[in-house]
């Protein structure tokens, strides 16, 4: 997770279009009188869990699928949630390894009850035969036997997934610098200490090495509290719901800026209460304002990654 951060670090300090204003931040923490509003994971009642290994493999394979909705504007994360969580609650071998791999567009569709083909759909096609062989090949097609390799470790499981898994591989190259943001890898480890409250496939002895998951969401909720501070010609692209590349400077600077932005904030909050504050609640608290603002306009980048 150190690559992450300083990989983040380097590209706030070289950013060419975003820019962290560090006095409102420091005023955002003041008005949050040391705490962070109490978020409970699935405080939406979404998902599916039942305590044991299933929720450990809906988890995995929900994150596998967690990116890029806003082609469609009718399509967001809850449908993919509560799409899996229904095909389970049906059929409990749904997920299973081996049907991983043999899914396709269509039959992913009928899965999520979702009526037209899913933006950027032949790679989450890609993405789910790759987790179901390499599930399957390299963990006897259970995601608790990953979750069982990382030895209770959050930065070891987000390695973990890396390594065998090339979809989950966020990184890119920025001015000559390789950048590291592993927001799916890190979401899902944050999903499991959320769903199992810390205990049993989600006891971590790390948690607090996470960083904040960079997506659309966050980004723009910080933009919008003044945190986040773009060039003129990137407010404009935003503002007109216009395309942004996949690895360009833009992109790469809103995300990697939000990281770092919430590492100064994750610092000042502990220094104010004198203990240690996760990304995983940052994450859900500023994810839970900008998914209930309508009026919350986000970057716009097709992208497998978030």
């Amino acid at each position: 997770m150190e690559r992450v951060k300083a990989s983040s670090s380097w590209v706030a300090s070289h950013s060419s279009h975003v820019s962290v204003d560090s006095s409102r931040l420091e005023k955002m923490v003041d008005e949050m009188n040391g705490s962070i509003p109490s978020i409970h994971w699935d405080f939406e009642r979404i998902h599916y869990f039942d305590g044991g290994p299933l929720t450990v493999q809906y988890l995995f394979v929900l994150d596998a699928l967690n990116f890029c909705f806003w082609p469609d504007e009718e399509l967001n994360y809850d449908n993919l949630a509560l799409g899996l969580n229904m095909a389970l609650q049906k059929d409990k071998s749904a997920l299973d390894a081996d049907r991983l791999q043999k899914l396709d567009g269509p039959q992913l569709r009928n899965i999520l009850k979702w009526p037209r083909p899913l933006p950027l759909e032949d790679e989450r096609i890609r993405l789910l035969h790759e987790v179901g062989l390499e599930l399957e090949n390299s963990f006897g097609g259970k995601a608790t036997n990953l979750v069982d390799s990382c030895g209770s470790s959050a930065a070891a499981l987000v390695d973990l997934i890396t390594r065998h898994f090339p979809g989950f591989r966020d990184h890119t190259v920025y001015k000559g610098h390789q950048v590291f943001l592993y927001k799916r890898a890190q979401i899902f480890a944050g999903d499991l200490w959320g769903a199992f409250k810390g205990q049993g496939y989600g006891a971590f002895n790390d948690i607090g090495s996470l960083t904040i998951f960079a997506d659309y969401i966050v980004p723009a909720v910080l933009r919008q509290l003044g945190v986040l501070r773009y060039s003129s010609s990137l407010a404009k692209t935003i503002d007109a719901n216009m395309e942004i590349s996949a690895g360009s400077e833009e992109e790469v600077e809103i995300r990697a800026c939000t990281i770092y932005a919430v590492e100064n904030i994750k610092d000042l909050l502990s220094k104010k209460v004198g203990k240690q504050v996760l990304s995983v609640e940052l994450d859900l608290w500023l994810w839970s304002v900008g998914v209930s603002c309508q009026s919350l306009r986000h970057h716009r980048t097709l992208s497998i990654f978030y």
